[in-house]
Order: C-alpha cells, then sequence, then structure tokens
C-alpha cells in the first residue's frame, strides 16, 4: 500500500509509502490521503493525528512529478475544487494534526507540513520549497502559509529561491516545535498525541478553529466567534466533567460529548 492508515486508541496514524521513492505523492496517494483525512475529520473514535513517511529517508519529496507533469486534465476539472480534497488544500480538519518529519521534507511535503499543528523533525530532517526550480509554483497552500508563518524574508527566499533549511533553522525559524534523535521522533509524536488527548477534544476543536478562524477575520468579529464557540462548550458534558475532576483532584475522563 502506498499510504498506510491506522487508528490506535484515539490517535489516527498516516504513514505515506512510497519510501523507494522518497515517499512522493503520486495520483494514488492524494486519493488515500483524501480518504484518511475526511475519516480523521468524521471519525469520533480519532482525537488526534500524526503524519509521517514510511523509512528513515523521506517525509515526503512532495508531489511525483514523473507521475503528473505527463498527466492531461480536463480545463472542467479546474472548477471541481472539492475534488479529493486535503488538509493543504482547504479541507477543514480541526482535531489537531502531528507532523513527524523522518528526513526530507520537500515541496508538496513542507505544503503539507504547513497545515499541520505541532511539527517534530529528526536531527538530519532538511526543508526546501524547491517548486520554482521546476518552473511552477508551490501550490496547495504553499504560496499563502509560508508567509504567515514564517519572517518574510525567510519565506520568500524559500519560495522564491528554493533555499533548504536544516532541522536547526527550521527550528530557529518557527517552523518546527521540536528536533529530536531520529529513534525519539515517533516517541517524541506520540507523546504530544498522548498529552493532547488528555484534554478537552471539542476544547481543542473549538480553540484550533477559532485560531485559524481568527487570522482572516477582523478582531472584534473573531472575539465575537470565540464568545459563541464559549457559551457551545458550556453545554457539553465535558465542560462538566473539567472542572469536577479539577475539584475531586483526579485526572478528567472526557468523552468528546
Amino acid at each position: 500500500m502506498k499510504l498506510v492508515y491506522e487508528v490506535k486508541g484515539r490517535v489516527a496514524y498516516i504513514t505515506i509509502n512510497r519510501p523507494e521513492a522518497m515517499n512522493a505523492m503520486d495520483q494514488e496517494v492524494y486519493a488515500k490521503l483524501s480518504e484518511a483525512w475526511v475519516d480523521v475529520r468524521d471519525n469520533p473514535d480519532v482525537w488526534v493525528a500524526i503524519i509521517t513517511g514510511a523509512g528513515e529517508k523521506s517525509f515526503t519529496a512532495g508531489a511525483d512529478l514523473k507521475a503528473f507533469i505527463p498527466r492531461a486534465t480536463e480545463k472542467a476539472d479546474f472548477f471541481l475544487t472539492q475534488k479529493d480534497m486535503i488538509l493543504n488544500r482547504g479541507l477543514e480538519v480541526w482535531k489537531p494534526v502531528i507532523a513527524a518529519v523522518n528526513g526530507y521534507c520537500l515541496a508538496g511535503g513542507v505544503t503539507l507540513l504547513f497545515a499541520t499543528d505541532i511539527r517534530i523533525a529528526a536531527e538530519h530532517a532538511v526543508f526546501e520549497v524547491s517548486e520554482v526550480k521546476r518552473g511552477i509554483l508551490p501550490g496547495n497552500g504553499g504560496t499563502q502559509r509560508a508567509l504567515r508563518q514564517l519572517p518574510y524574508p525567510i519565506a520568500m527566499e524559500m519560495i522564491l529561491l528554493g533555499r533548504r533549511l536544516t532541522a536547526q533553522e527550521a527550528l530557529t525559524h518557527g517552523l518546527i516545535n521540536r528536533v529530536v534523535p531520529a529513534k525519539d521522533l515517533m516517541a517524541t509524536a506520540e507523546d504530544y498525541a498522548r498529552r493532547l488527548c488528555d484534554n478537552g477534544p471539542l476544547a481543542l476543536r473549538a480553540i484550533k478553529e477559532l485560531a485559524i478562524r481568527s487570522q482572516s477575520v477582523p478582531l472584534e468579529h473573531g472575539i465575537r466567534l470565540e464568545q459563541a464557540f464559549q457559551e457551545f462548550l458550556r453545554t457539553t458534558e465535558d465542560a462538566k466533567e473539567g472542572p469536577r475532576a479539577f475539584a475531586e483532584k483526579r485526572k478528567p475522563a472526557y468523552k468528546g460529548r
């Protein structure tokens, strides 16, 4: 299988499984990735997702250009904006997503990274938005998210020149959360997942959605939306369980209801 999708406990694991091709994503991978993200979004048993690449060399080298460049498309396909939606192309997934970057994170790999929430990288990981070198642009949100997540000059160097960042440089510029030895990568990602699952899942989703939507609405609108979400959360069982567990000095037993 070119993409492996598993749910263990409350965590969904998505593994791009083409190590012989640096985990480059062809049409089949994108289709399976779309299915995986939809399940993460819709499956009530999934609270958190972790995405990584198979092997120790590459997270993903992005789109498999050998498969995509020769492929002809119908002009009408341009208007199929909801076809095979993926996380970085606009699919709304409000559950936390963790990226475990196990090596090369290139082109569409960086675009995918931009759409995740917590990012852990192995020490040997490198990051490069290389599309401009191939005469194309970093699609699926690459040109939109770079300047929102990186300092302007660094972002422009990456998308206009294809500048490569080491893991330590990516950490310095705030692109990732942590750099760890390769042997500790998945354990660190899973530790983040466990810690996230200790919190109220509905509150996590509300916070993520509000934080992301705040980037495109005026402050007064965002604050008003925040008030509406808070009123909704106060009606949930989890909002009662949290204070009750605090008063009883025990760990909350959240249900996502």
